[in-house]
Formats: structure tokens, sequence, C-alpha cells
């Protein structure tokens, strides 16, 4: 009677479980986790096995798709961001679309590709009550798959963020009101710098700033970054450009990366082009999306100390400290005006790596870094570290590019 009665109640909730056979007692129920670090992007083509084998091929490991198309997905090893009308707040508002969403639910919460559910992109804070509730809906009803959001990046102005005051507090409280009032499982944002004949200065302040919110509110995050123009004011990111948004982010500790566009009408360069044939981007990008798994997966159980920068000063750049555990031996590394970025990662409160990506996106460079022990250097290629040595290695690094290193354990 009382096993009948848990039933009941698990199955009326949306949360039932499988029941432990020896206590008779429901086992824990699977909520999402990251797992592999995420690779995608914003935009692409209609998923069909010829795409999907060259988003395999590419190194991307979620892809957009509508409920017809998860079995495409799984027979290529892929994840499913999953697209549907009914994933909206709106749907419960109304029980019959209500229904519907339920019985899309019911569908598609066994699939083995189901990765997420595509809920929105760059709302202002009057829409976070309504996808809080959606959130914590589907959270409820199959809370093995993630609801995914996706933000405003700093630029965007006082009114689209709904909230008031200068480019860091605006931002900031939208952070709060995100996490407090949507209770996320990861935070997402998007950010365009390469505007044509210069950079724009905040990417450094946006990819602290998400750092820290996400960090704080125990989250992993995704940076949506940059892989064509779309209006005469950008630029197409060069091969070397698009490897420093994706060390650069990977050093931040994001546990996701994804590009904009893969292939758009009205979108210049990208990652394809709209017969299907890869750009230069593409091919870059074989390797460094593998690269960045590697990376993202040696920091997911580690925790961001600080990152610090030994030249830039834009806003959200901080000088290395004198006393950091891991330094660049100026003497003995390569003089370039953006110099280095320099992330420490522990468990606790010492630092035990630290990721150094040289910033000029335009020339390789030598980085001379000096640890607390011996240090071993990660081969992101082959996912392998290094001898410890000495207390100091010498980082050949290609413009734009990153390596991880770390104390002998």
């Amino acid at each position: 009677m009382r096993i009948h009665l848990i039933l009941t109640v698990l199955a009326a909730t949306g949360l039932f479980g499988v029941l432990n056979a020896a206590e008779g007692e429901p086992t824990k129920i699977a909520t999402w986790q990251v797992g592999t670090p995420i690779v995608t992007y914003w935009a692409g083509p209609a998923l069909n096995d010829a795409t999907a084998i060259q988003m395999a091929e590419g190194g991307f490991n979620l892809v957009w798709c509508g409920e017809n198309d998860l079995g495409t997905a799984q027979r290529h090893g892929l994840r499913a961001l999953l697209q549907d009308p009914l994933l909206a707040p709106t749907a419960l508002d109304d029980a019959a679309q209500r229904e519907k969403l339920d019985a899309l639910i019911a569908r598609v919460r066994t699939q083995p590709a189901l990765y997420a559910y595509f809920i929105t992109d760059e709302p202002a804070v009057g829409a976070f009550p309504g996808l809080g509730k959606l959130v914590a809906y589907l959270r409820t009803h199959d809370p093995a798959h993630l609801a995914y959001i996706n933000l405003f990046p700093t630029y965007a102005n006082n009114e689209q963020l709904g909230t008031k005051g200068d480019v860091v507090t605006a931002y900031r409280e939208h952070l709060r009101q995100f996490v407090d009032t949507v209770r996320p499982g990861l935070i997402s944002y998007d950010h365009y710098q390469f505007a044509v004949g210069h950079d724009n200065q905040e990417y450094f302040l946006n990819l602290a700033m998400i750092q820290r919110a996400a960090q704080d509110a125990g989250l992993p995050f995704l940076n949506i970054v940059q892989a064509c123009t779309w209006t005469p004011s950008m630029r197409v990111p060069t091969t070397n450009e698009l490897r420093y948004l994706i060390h650069t982010s990977a050093a931040y500790g994001a546990q996701g990366i994804s590009y904009y566009v893969y292939c758009h009408p009205g979108h210049t360069g990208g990652i394809a082009l709209p017969d299907g044939t890869p750009t230069p981007l593409f091919h870059e990008l074989k390797r460094a999306n593998r690269e960045f798994v590697a990376l993202a997966t040696q920091l997911q159980a580690l925790r961001l100390l600080g990152a610090y920068h030994t030249t830039m000063r834009e806003p959200g750049c901080v000088a290395l400290p004198a006393d950091a555990r891991f330094r660049v031996d100026a003497a003995k590394s390569t003089a370039l005006p953006r110099g280095f970025l320099v992330t420490l990662f522990g468990r606790g409160t010492k630092a035990t790596h630290a990721c150094v990506v040289n910033l000029d996106y335009t020339t390789a460079a030598t980085a001379a870094v000096v640890g607390p022990g011996n240090l071993q250097v990660f081969d992101a290629g082959t996912r392998k570290w290094s001898a410890a040595r000495m207390k100091t290695v010498a980082l050949e690094l290609r413009p734009g590019e990153g390596k991880l290193v770390r104390v002998r354990p």
C-alpha cells in the first residue's frame, strides 16, 4: 500500500522514478549535467545525414533540430537541441497547449540524442517570470534535459536588458535577475567583437561578468562567438581570430562554445556556404573544437581563482599580481603589445593549474611560465600531460592559442 501511494504521488507530480527493489524507495532522478563540454552553432542548415556527417567531422557535438530529426542526430553520435513552438511560456497559459507540451515532452524525453530544449534568445527581464515558470515546468517533467536560453551581451542597451544604469550596473542586475528568477541550468550569452578596423573593447568585461555570475550560482556557462559578418560595420574573423575566441573562452572556464553563424542567408563568412561547402573556418574548427573540449574537460572540476592580463588594460582586464603562484617571465617571453592572458584554477584556494593564452591573434609567441613546483603541460591534441621536469616551461603558442599547465600532482 505504501509503495502504491509513492508511485501515485510521483506520477501525479511528473517526478516518477525507479524503485529500489531492496528498500521500496524511489531512486534519485537524473538531473541535467553538462557532461562533455558543448560545441554548437547558431543558425545552421536543416539537419540531415549529410549535414550531420559534416558537423561530426568539424568537432561539433550539439546540433539544432526538430522532433523528427532526433533519429538523425542519434545515428551520427550527436546531441540534439530541440526546437518546437510549444517550448514557450504561453504554452502553460492554455490547457490545450499545455496538454500538447506534455505530450511532446513524453515523446522526446527518452530519446537518446536529446540534450536540451531551446526556449528563447536574448530576453529582457520582463520576460524572466514567464521563462522561470517554463524552466521549472520542464525541470519537473524532464529534469535530465536542459532548458536553454541565451542572453544579451554587455553592449545591449538598457531598454533591451530591462535594467538601468551604466554598462556594468545594468548588466550585473540583468544577470542577477536572470539567475534568481529563471533558475537556469546554464548561462549562455553572445558577444561579437570584430568590427571593421577595430575590436569591441568589452569582450573581456563581458566574459568576466558572465564567468563570475555563473561561478557564484554554481552553473556552467557558454559563449557564442562571432564567425561571420552580417553588416558592413563588422568583419569576418580569420582562423587565428577564431582560435583566440575559442581559447580565451576555455581559459575563463567556459563549458560551451557556439558560433554565429554556421550558415544563414544574409550572412557572409560562417562555417559553411549555402551549398554546404566548408569555409576556411570549418577547417580550423576541426582541430580547435576538439582542443576546446579537451581543455574544458580538464578544467571542469576546477574553480577559477583569477583571470589576469600581463599587458592589456581594456575593461575587465586585471593585472597579474606579483605574488601569483604562476607568472610569465617577461625577460624570457615574447614581448607583444597585447601580451598574455593567465587564468588560475584550483580545487581549493591554492592555484594548481594555469591556462596561458597568446592574446596576439596575428603573431606566434613564446610564454615562459614559472610555477610553484615542477610543471606539466597539457597537450590538447593527444589529451596527455607531459612529464614534469622544472619550475619554468616555455610555451610555444600559435596566434590566439592557449595552453594549460599544472603543478605535478
